[in-house]
């Protein structure tokens, strides 16, 4: 099998977890109560996990913070006093997080990206601007669900992996809120290392592909059914988070695939399947993919951008990057001025590919939708999909983690273990 082949940077074994004592007088009616467990004596330190009990039955709990934009390096901060969040829906759940992944949205966010907008969101739906808890992914136990949530659907105690909107408080902490249907039940084969690095991530490859790029048509869009057998597709950028898992979806679907990465990476997406791995840094590698004729789509994951597009004398149907300069253009000139400079980009970079014989140029996003969940799901079940770990951190070392990812130029994920 392919993914047997699979380079690893580092694997975490996923160890057992302590019980842990769930205080459940939470004075909220739409959910179910906690289960509790006994608390065993420690005479040594107290671990992260004892603290964790120990914080819950006050209603508190740790996690990493930002009070304000800037740095990765001077805004990431540790708190043990952050309130607990609690359900305000029936169709929420409490989740205990277990592991983690850094993404560079999160660093993007610290930096101030895409503040205007989703910090209207946020404030929409009740929250506050500051501070803010980072992470869109993760796997972890559920501890509370809310009452309109079937045992047939999720239990408390079941294994989850779940993700997190981006406008919302997120999951570097000991303990996050999602919506249903942000969340799944753990495929078995993963371990909490590898759950928790897939999910932003491969929603992120698979809504760029079968929302945006339609590789699918329309069943693939509404559905996880997949699609794209016999087409070809140029991955760029092929060895971070979001390259390793595009790459594999679409061999897994019977799908061409070319992809440019640093040379030092090479080997390690060749042994993801990939027979067709050209050097970007050799500038031949410009006329060696010219000469491959006509892409159905061009998938930018090293943030080359639209203007990118226009320089390079491959023949495409579709150009999709995930560099897009909306939330920018908005912070930068106001919602107006700044939705009217997005649509003069996009104007203007279709006029000129389209001009040169040249196909569509698009943006892709991360869309958190249940059917891109349970697409990713049926992959990781059939260990058809993996995702590369460059490091683990221990949670009290979260800010080495977000420096790393700060650096660019990962291999694959980076990953904060809370246990």
């Amino acid at each position: 099998m392919v993914l047997a082949k699979c380079v690893r940077f580092t694997a975490s074994a996923a160890g057992k977890f302590g019980q842990r004592d769930l205080l459940g007088n939470f004075r909220n009616l739409t959910t179910a109560t906690f289960t509790s467990t006994s608390q065993s004596s420690s005479t040594s330190a107290p671990s992260h996990e004892q603290q964790r009990r120990q914080h819950a039955s006050y209603g508190k709990m740790s996690g990493w913070q930002i009070h304000a934009y800037g740095v990765p390096q001077e805004e990431i901060q540790f708190s043990d006093g952050i309130k607990m969040p609690i359900l305000r829906s029936p169709t929420q759940l409490l989740v205990k997080v277990k592991a983690s992944s850094v993404n560079p949205i999160d660093v993007a966010m610290i930096n101030g990206y895409g503040a205007s907008v989703l910090n209207a969101m946020r404030c929409k739906d009740g929250g506050i601007e500051f501070p803010l808890v980072l992470g869109r992914d993760f796997s972890g136990e559920i501890v509370q669900k809310g009452l309109g949530i079937s045992s047939r659907e999720l239990e408390v105690g079941d294994e989850v992996w779940g993700v997190v909107p981006v406008h919302l408080q997120g999951c570097h902490a000991d303990y996050v809120v999602v919506e249903k249907y942000c969340l799944f039940k753990k495929p078995s084969n993963l371990s909490k290392i590898d759950a928790s690095a897939i999910l932003y991530a491969g929603l992120t490859a698979w809504s760029g592909l079968y929302i945006t790029g339609h590789l699918g048509d329309l069943l693939g869009a509404i559905s996880p059914v997949g699609g794209g057998a016999g087409k070809k597709v140029l991955v760029l950028g092929a060895a971070g988070g979001v390259g390793t898992l595009a790459v594999q979806m679409l061999l897994a679907e019977g799908v061409e695939v070319f992809a440019t990465c640093a040379p030092d990476a090479m080997q390690m997406i060749h042994n993801l399947g990939v027979k067709y791995v050209l050097d970007y840094t050799d500038p031949a590698h410009v006329q060696n993919v010219a000469s491959v004729g006509r892409f159905d789509i061009v998938l930018d994951c090293a943030g080359k951008g639209t203007d990118y597009a226009n320089e390079i004398p491959w023949l495409f149907d579709q150009y999709i990057t995930f560099n897009s300069p909306v939330l920018k253009n908005i912070d930068a000139d106001g919602f107006a001025a700044g939705m009217y400079q997005n649509a003069v980009n996009l104007v203007r970079n279709n006029a000129a590919s389209l001009s040169t014989r040249q196909g569509l140029v698009k943006w892709g996003y991360f869309v958190p939708v249940p059917q891109g969940i349970a697409y990713l799901q049926r992959l990781a079940e059939k260990d058809k999909l993996l995702p590369v770990v460059e490091k683990v951190f221990p949670f009290a070392n979260t800010p080495e983690a977000y420096e790393r990812v700060s650096q660019k130029h990962l291999r694959g994920k980076v990953v904060i273990d809370f246990e």
